[in-house]
């Protein structure tokens, strides 16, 4: 029978051994006391195994409060490791919800431990004949953007909230003008008093529309279409009657089974804004690390996720972000291969670093202020970034290139100057 198997960082101050045992035992077959039927045949077939064991370092402190401290010790010691323990398929089979709390359901609220953090995920086979997995992709949204050999190039709308459809629809022109690949409503836009969806999609889509009847670039617009099930199918079905080319959930607050069915119904590239995120990440030794969080996400039909961009505006650090790019671009079950959104403070001078760090341009490179915030308007904010990632690309060193391109140079003068305040 196939494994699940998953590995966590984990504090204790018990023994590393009996804390892992503890989980093991509460997340499949098991409780605190024996209890009748729990024979040793039922717990070899569904009992979760401690598969490793990697002890790392010691803290005087715990990393989170309520542990239960061990009575028969003087001084209290917090053990941090790393562990895998596995499970069999048969205890959950391929069902994301029971999978989530068998590896990260009560596992949060044991007192065994002082910490407790799901880092990765290795799933069998069979989750792949369940659930569909990206439609598009990097390379299904590179062929409906017709951008190819460097990053797309995004922007957000704007003020985030507030702009009538005809004032959003003004803003998209100016940025398909000024050549842009993509564009989103922000996470807290999606249908509004002052801005119905299906107005803002139609006026929206008539300005792409329009410009790629003229130039033949169309750019590709993710609308947010997050709420309850009902209305975001029917808000899909807007975007593709206006021949709209993406649709974008929160999808931590639309849900697994949501986004399963979004997936099933969607003709159309979802991007994943992972809004809420923080709260699962920010603590080191709680929650989901981004490599395993995006698998579930992968699974039941994401093409785009948020990762943060490099030197951003949040608290997560550059080695986090470079991980999260890393686990989208790495294939899952042969292929599955996800376009990671860096942003969050992103402009022209980030190119260089961005590409000699990552050594890909699979990217969705996401500038709001970064474009929008030009000194030189919004065609110079665009061309910047495309400059940006030109000398990326070519190996000159972006204060070089920017002596024959002036988008570049008034960029490098203005948010260089803002990113070092």
């Amino acid at each position: 029978m196939s494994r699940i198997y998953a590995d966590y960082l984990i504090e204790t101050p018990q023994s590393v051994e009996k804390a892992a045992c503890t989980l093991a035992g509460e997340q499949s077959s098991g409780t605190f006391v024996k209890v009748p039927g729990e024979s040793d045949a039922l717990k070899e077939r569904f009992g979760a195994r401690v598969e490793r064991i990697e002890p790392l370092d010691e803290r005087d402190a715990p990393a989170l409060s309520g542990s239960a401290v061990p009575a028969d010790v003087g001084s209290v010691v917090y053990r941090r490791a790393r562990l895998r323990l596995s499970w069999s398929f048969e205890n959950t089979h391929a069902n994301l919800p029971v999978l989530l709390s068998t590896v990260a359901g009560g596992t949060f609220d044991l007192s065994a431990f002082s910490g407790i953090k799901l880092l990765d995920l290795e799933l069998p086979e069979e989750f792949r004949d369940v659930y569909q997995g990206p439609q598009f992709g990097i390379e299904g949204t590179r062929r409906l953007t017709g951008v190819y050999d460097r990053p797309l190039i995004g922007s957000i709308i704007k003020p985030c909230i507030g702009l009538t459809p005809a004032e959003t629809a003004e803003r998209v022109r100016d940025l398909t003008e000024a050549g842009i690949d993509f564009i989103k409503d922000d996470e807290l836009l999606s249908d509004h008093p002052q801005s119905p969806f299906e107005q803002r999609v139609a006026k929206v889509m008539h300005v792409i529309n329009r410009h790629a009847d003229k130039t033949g670039k169309k750019a590709m617009y993710a609308f947010n279409i997050s709420g309850n099930m009902d209305d975001m199918l029917r808000r899909h079905d807007v975007v593709v009657r206006h021949e709209g080319t993406c649709v974008m959930a929160n999808i931590l607050s639309v849900g697994l089974t949501g986004l399963a069915k979004l997936r099933e119904h969607s003709r159309l590239p979802i991007h994943g804004h992972r809004c809420g995120f923080g709260a699962l990440n920010r603590c080191d030794l709680l929650g989901f690390e981004f490599t395993a969080y995006q698998k579930i996400w992968r699974l039941v039909g994401i093409d785009h996720v948020h990762t943060n961009g490099l030197r951003n505006k949040f608290y997560e650090s550059d080695e986090s972000v470079i991980r999260s790019v890393r686990a989208c671009h790495a294939p899952m079950f042969g292929g599955w291969r996800i376009l990671p959104v860096m942003g969050s403070g992103a402009w022209a001078g980030l190119a260089p670093l961005t590409y000699q760090t990552l050594e890909s341009v699979d990217l969705l490179f996401l500038c709001g202020g970064g474009i929008l915030g030009h000194p030189g308007g919004i065609r110079a904010g665009v061309a910047s970034v495309i400059q940006g990632w030109e000398a990326a690309v070519q190996g000159i060193p972006a204060e070089k290139y920017a002596d024959d391109h002036i988008e570049l140079k008034q960029a490098m003068e203005y948010f260089g100057h803002a990113s070092r305040s």
